[in-house]
């Protein structure tokens, strides 16, 4: 699933009916999780922190910038933060399964649309930014509200979406696409700030002040400090002591985790602190993580391990929280902690027991069915795989075929997470198509319409059933090969895993072929049909 972040901050934190109205539009959306509203008195600024799908997200967001362009009036405002606009910024997040270049792509539909639905001048900032001068978002906003009206006339500064007139009630609104930030503590063995500061000097990207033999800071000609740079890139890095917890901690902003990973940061302030006869005892995730930054730490830990990596995500998850000390001050919940997963819903089916899954397909309800329990199948097969391939690596007499045992470990890992979550994907489908069905069709657009909605409906039937045809013909030739080279105990079990994936693809193809059926899209079809 496809998931992005938004952090919008409001010109808004003290009229609490005002911040609720705002809010109150996001939550609208049953699919947003909404995790966080942080309103400032003296800023006179909220921000609200919530996640979803792109779609959603862009809708929600879209709803709640026109709610605050219609109850903030910006001719008015005061507050300590810098502002332009009544949404002053609405950063979007790639979190999982969504690169940059698509969240660029999903900035720029939502600045488009705020800049002609809501008469916004848009500026573009950070990744999504037209100009180099365009992203850092202090270039833009400076001069504020006060300014911009002035600053638009300039042709330096037409806004990127939108008229280069100002909107007086409303401001302007800077949109982009930024990485995820991870605020990231790690525990020392002291009280003492002054050395958790001095490794934070150390590691920080922007380093620290060199210094002359007398002690006196060195600078350039222009007046500029000399400064040696730190160990960890994209890394902004404090120390201070926590009287709560009675220790000194590192304090770091981890820009980008994909530069600077939580677990590169966590063994380099363990390098430091052992230079200065300290260690480290565990460390702390203020808010949210995204779960490839724990997932990349566990197999980091379980490589240094001499383990097969070909474990499933909860386990790898496990592995990171301990090896990181995540719990040593407070109580690391995957379930609240991984962005990822809160917005899982308890009426998934892949969150059932066994029994309550059976159960549910067993009912009068057509959906979950043939498709649900076919990509059920295929995931029992990638599952059998990837057990056999635990139980052959580093066994005694198959050590040397180790490489290629955790890669078929690995694959039949990753088949499994994407099979299960076609489980749901099979049943939501067929409710869209009994959705599209209930569609309106007493005039003739609304005929047309339906009959739109029925088409994309049906071929999005199709296409899930075919990704789990082609995910278990994937399984299948991994059974196969696993059988040859794995533990020859555990042969019954790869024998399994090629009946379960062979009847996946058989069940899925059933589903496929009932559902082309119905199609009048010749040309879909006979695609189809050549595959």
């Amino acid at each position: 699933m496809k998931i992005i972040e938004c952090v919008p901050n409001f010109s808004e934190g003290r009229d609490s009916s005002t911040i609720n109205s705002i809010v109150e539009e996001i939550k609208k959306n049953k699919s947003i999780e909404l995790l966080d509203v942080d309103p400032g008195k003296d800023t006179n600024r909220t921000v609200v922190t919530f996640i979803g799908s792109p779609d959603d997200v862009i809708e929600a967001a879209f709803n709640a910038i026109k709610k605050a362009s219609e109850l903030i009036d910006m001719r008015y405002h005061s507050g300590e933060h810098p502002r332009m606009g009544a949404t002053d910024v609405c950063p979007l997040i790639p979190v999982s399964n969504v690169s940059m270049k698509e969240c660029i792509g999903f900035s720029k539909i939502l600045a488009k649309r705020v800049a002609k639905e809501l008469n916004i001048p848009i500026f573009l900032y950070e990744e999504s930014a037209t100009t180099i001068e365009r992203q850092n978002l202090a270039n833009i906003r400076k001069g504020e509200y006060e300014g911009m009206a002035e600053k638009l006339l300039s042709e330096k500064w037409k806004p990127d979406y939108g008229k280069a007139t100002m909107n007086m009630k409303a401001g302007v609104t800077a949109i982009g696409a930024r990485n995820y930030l991870i605020a990231y503590n790690i525990n020392l063995n002291t009280t003492d700030k002054k050395i958790a500061s001095d490794i934070a000097l150390d590691i920080r990207e922007l380093g620290r002040a060199r210094r002359d033999s007398k002690g006196k800071i060195i600078r350039f000609s222009n007046g500029e400090i000399n400064r040696k740079p730190g160990k960890l890139k994209a890394t902004k890095a404090v120390g201070w002591y926590i009287d709560e917890y009675k220790k000194a901690q590192v304090s770091m902003n981890l820009i980008n985790y994909k530069i600077t990973s939580i677990h590169k940061a966590f063994e380099e302030v363990r390098k430091q602190a052992r230079k200065r006869g300290l260690r480290v005892t565990g460390s702390e995730i203020v808010g949210l993580i995204p779960k490839e930054a724990l997932l990349e730490a566990g197999l980091y830990y379980i490589k240094k391990q001499n383990k097969c990596k070909a474990v499933s995500e909860n386990n790898i998850i496990h592995i990171a929280i301990e090896s990181l000390g995540l719990n040593e001050i407070s109580t690391f919940d995957p379930n609240l902690n991984i962005v990822e997963n809160r917005i899982l819903r308890e009426d998934q089916l892949i969150e059932l027991k066994v029994k309550e899954f059976t159960d549910e397909v067993s009912s009068d309800s057509p959906a979950p069915g043939g498709g649900s329990v076919s990509s059920l199948a295929g995931s029992l097969s990638a599952s059998l795989i990837a057990m056999v391939a635990n139980l052959t690596f580093n066994k005694k007499g198959y050590t040397s075929k180790n490489s290629i045992i955790e890669d078929i470990g690995c694959k039949a890992q990753s088949i499994k997470n994407n099979l299960n979550n076609l489980i749901d994907a099979d049943s939501k489908a067929f409710n869209m198509i009994m959705k599209s069905f209930r569609l309106p069709k007493k005039t003739e657009e609304e005929q047309k319409n339906r009959d739109i909605e029925i088409e994309k409906a049906t071929i999005n039937a199709i296409e899930i059933p075919f990704s789990i045809m082609k995910l278990s013909m994937e399984a299948l030739k991994l059974s196969k090969r696993i059988a040859k080279i794995g533990n020859k105990n555990s042969l019954s079990d790869s024998g399994v895993a090629s009946e379960m994936a062979y009847c996946s693809i058989k069940g899925a193809y059933m589903n496929v072929l009932i559902n082309l059926k119905d199609l009048n899209n010749k040309s879909y079809k006979q695609k189809m049909n050549k595959k």
